[in-house]
């Protein structure tokens, strides 16, 4: 868990997000990443031993930098507010799905999938859902998953108007094919993350996200040599 001091330097942090007062706080961000990284080595500790392929991966691979890129954001506050945990099996240059954690006050959630993804993996996923989506369907309508998750995230951004081009209107699965975006999500409180066994009570939340995972993973790795 993160310590209520950690939450309030980034509630400070986001009142006064700029460089002179990061300069002159510096000691307690010091204090603060080495919480977000001890957090993030009990989520991979918790982890592991229920998804091997992640058995690989250190606190750097799944940890995020505070300095925010600004180069193309109209917002150019130089500092992150929020903090997140990313754990995939995917390597520098290999986009994979995984688990996410966000900790930011009044926008905390769990997810996991495949966010967003390049044109050319967008395809191999949607090929694997048109060939596959019966796997899918077990998938997303398994008891547990549905209760925790529901479905996929959907918003006007994320969706398709009309069919993708390639597949029928009348294809099964094609509200799923319609999809630009292949991941789902649930909020929590922030105050959940004082409690000791935060972790924990995450991580059986995110296992169930591994099936859709796998799934996803299986079609990204298709065609590969």
């Amino acid at each position: 868990m993160l310590s209520k001091d950690s939450l309030q330097f980034l509630e400070d942090l986001r009142a006064n997000n700029n460089r002179d007062w990061f300069s002159d706080h510096k000691k307690n961000y010091e204090l603060f990443k080495k919480d977000y990284h001890q957090l993030v080595a009990h989520f991979l500790d918790v982890m592991k031993p229920l998804d091997p392929t992640l058995e690989l991966l250190e606190v750097k691979n799944c940890t995020f930098r505070i300095n925010r890129d600004i180069r193309f954001s109209k917002d150019k506050s130089p500092y992150k507010s929020h903090i997140g945990v990313w754990l995939s099996s995917g390597t520098k240059g290999q986009s994979r799905a995984g688990y996410y954690v966000h900790i930011e006050k009044e926008s905390s959630f769990i997810a996991g999938g495949f966010y967003a993804p390049m044109p050319d993996d967008l395809k191999k996923v949607r090929k694997e859902i048109a060939y596959f989506h019966d796997d899918l369907d077990v998938i997303l309508n398994e008891k547990n998953f549905k209760k925790e998750f529901g479905d996929f995230d959907r918003n006007e951004k994320s969706v398709l108007k009309n069919p993708p081009r390639g597949y029928d209107k009348e294809h099964p699965a094609i509200e799923l094919l319609k999809l630009k975006s292949f991941e789902t999500s649930v909020k929590f409180d922030i105050s959940e993350i004082l409690q000791k066994d935060f972790v924990l009570k995450v991580s059986k939340k995110l296992i169930l996200l591994k099936p859709l995972n796998e799934f996803i993973n299986r079609a990204l790795a298709a065609e590969e040599i």
